[in-house]
């Protein structure tokens, strides 16, 4: 064979080879399986909210969506793991407050910047959390639980999952508002807190709406308001806390997905359309009611970027007062 001939073998050769490279490096997206990584253990309520976006987009994107679990550090560790990954879409963090808004204040440093390392895709909702307090309070509602503890300095005190947790950060907003001193006792996670809630050990806690649900119904714990914007579907005759006169106050927890920094606005604003698609379905929205979730206040991706900065402002505030810290 000529070394001529070679040569020009050779040339096709490497040519198909590119041609294949570009033609793959071209592919619409996506082109492959996507990853949507909750910084939570699985089997919370995140980890299913997760699950039930994950497998109702398939057939829109038209590829499959796995939920990956990368828990720790108060869910840096998967925030971190998303902000590093490739910026090509396959590769999607459920963030909630914790990693969007409230880490970089709480944390003396992390190695992600909610605002410089993600690209907003879509909020997803927000779960509510509700003031309850043991039944032997004899607060029935918010205004005589606010005169109760001006009355009683120093007697009540509200349960937290821990320093930091968004169970803490609403008793201390509760305090900045109402003008209040109610002690705060950190627990080591939500059962604990709940356990001496539940006893009477502790009058009064900020919990999630899914997780005080059955023991409001059964009587073992008395609801005096929802934290958030807007009453929950789960307790539509329970009024908020705004409602009973506690100016501005939000204290729910909103779920919101993001992509790595630098991912094509094309790419953002195809699985921003998949997404509000999703959460339109009748199905789906009945299945995200079910696990606490509320419709999202907006939808796009611009949205999405505003709404991370006010609340990162409004618990940079909270966080101050409080002299909170998670290291």
């Amino acid at each position: 064979m000529s070394t001529r001939r070679t040569t020009l073998m050779a040339l096709t050769a490497w040519a198909a080879t590119a041609g294949a490279g570009a033609a793959w490096a071209q592919a619409p997206f996506p082109h492959k399986t996507l990853s949507l990584v909750v910084p939570y253990s699985p089997g919370g309520p995140t980890d299913a909210m997760a699950r039930t976006l994950a497998n109702a987009v398939k057939p829109i994107l038209g590829q499959t969506m796995i939920v990956e679990n990368r828990a720790g550090a108060g869910a840096n560790i998967g925030a971190e793991y998303v902000a590093r990954a490739e910026a090509d879409g396959h590769t999607l963090l459920f963030g909630t407050s914790a990693p969007l808004a409230i880490n970089m204040n709480l944390y003396q440093k992390i190695n992600y910047d909610p605002f410089k390392s993600f690209a907003p895709i879509i909020q997803v909702g927000y779960l509510p959390n509700v003031l309850v307090v043991h039944p032997s309070l004899p607060a029935k509602n918010m205004k005589e639980l606010i005169a109760y503890a001006k009355a009683n300095p120093g007697k009540l005190a509200f349960a937290s999952s821990g320093s930091g947790a968004s169970s803490h950060l609403a008793g201390v907003l509760f305090n900045m508002r109402a003008g209040t001193d109610i002690q705060h006792i950190p627990y080591k996670g939500t059962g604990p807190a709940l356990n001496d809630l539940l006893g009477g050990q502790v009058a009064m806690s900020f919990t999630d709406v899914l997780t005080a649900l059955p023991h409001i119904k059964a009587g073992k714990l008395r609801v005096l308001g929802v934290t958030s914007a807007s009453r929950s579907r789960a307790l539509p005759d329970v009024p908020t806390l705004m409602e009973q006169g506690l100016k501005d106050f939000d204290a729910s927890v909103f779920f919101g997905i993001v992509a790595p920094s630098g991912t094509p606005q094309d790419v953002v604003t195809k699985l921003n359309a998949a997404f509000a698609q999703v959460l339109q379905q009748p199905d789906v929205k009945e299945r995200l009611a079910q696990q606490g979730l509320e419709p999202p206040p907006q939808y796009t991706p611009a949205q999405l970027a505003v709404y991370m900065r006010s609340e990162a402002a409004k618990w940079r505030e909270v966080i101050k007062t409080s002299g909170a810290t998670a290291d």
